[in-house]
C-alpha cells in the first residue's frame, strides 16, 4: 500500500537519491534547493513511500504566472493560502518503482491541493520526450519554454483546473 504524505527533513537524502537517478547533475536539484524547498513549501512537497521508503514525490511554489521561469529553481518563497498557479518543479520516482503509477498517484493529490486552495491550475516544464507522458495526464502543450534550465529545451505543459475539476 502507497501512502502519500507532506515531505519531512528526514526525508532528505532519500530524495537526493531519487532526484540524482531521475536527473542529469546539469537539471538536479541541489541539496540546500531542497533544504528549501522542504522548509518553505511543504505544504505542496508531496512523498510517495510505502513502509518507510520513499518511491517518489512531486513539489514545487505557488507563482502568479501560468508558466515557470528559471528564476524559481534558484529561489522560492511560502505559498499564497489561495490563488496562483501550482508550478511542479520536481516530479520523480525511484528506478526500482517506476511504471507503477506512482507519478499518476502524486499528480493527483497536487489536483485535490489546486481544487481545495483554489488554484487557477498546474504549471510545469518538461523536455520533449516527456510531452506525451504529460499530454496523457492532460496537459497542454504552450509550446517551447524560455527556460535554459540544465541548457536544455523544455516545453511549457499547463492543466488549467477546470480541465480535472469536473
Amino acid at each position: 500500500m502507497i501512502s502519500l504524505r507532506n515531505v519531512q527533513t528526514t526525508d532528505l537524502a532519500q530524495l537526493l537519491l531519487i532526484e540524482n537517478e531521475g536527473f542529469p547533475i546539469e537539471e538536479a536539484a541541489t541539496k540546500e534547493a531542497f533544504v528549501e524547498r522542504i522548509k518553505l513549501i511543504p505544504d505542496t512537497f508531496i512523498v510517495a513511500e510505502k513502509e518507510g521508503v520513499v518511491l517518489g514525490y512531486i513539489n514545487g511554489p505557488i507563482m502568479n504566472q501560468p508558466y515557470i521561469s528559471d528564476d524559481l529553481f534558484e529561489k522560492i518563497k511560502a505559498n499564497p493560502k489561495r490563488g496562483g498557479y501550482q508550478s511542479i518543479l520536481g516530479l520523480a520516482v525511484s528506478k526500482q518503482a517506476r511504471k507503477k503509477g506512482i507519478a499518476q498517484i502524486l499528480m493527483k493529490k497536487i489536483e485535490e491541493l489546486v481544487i481545495e486552495n483554489e488554484r487557477k491550475g498546474i504549471s510545469l516544464t518538461c523536455k520533449q520526450e516527456f510531452v506525451s507522458f504529460y499530454e496523457k495526464m492532460g496537459f497542454v502543450n504552450h509550446g517551447l519554454s524560455e527556460s535554459q534550465h540544465g541548457g536544455e529545451r523544455w516545453y511549457n505543459m499547463v492543466k488549467l483546473r477546470q480541465a480535472f475539476e469536473g
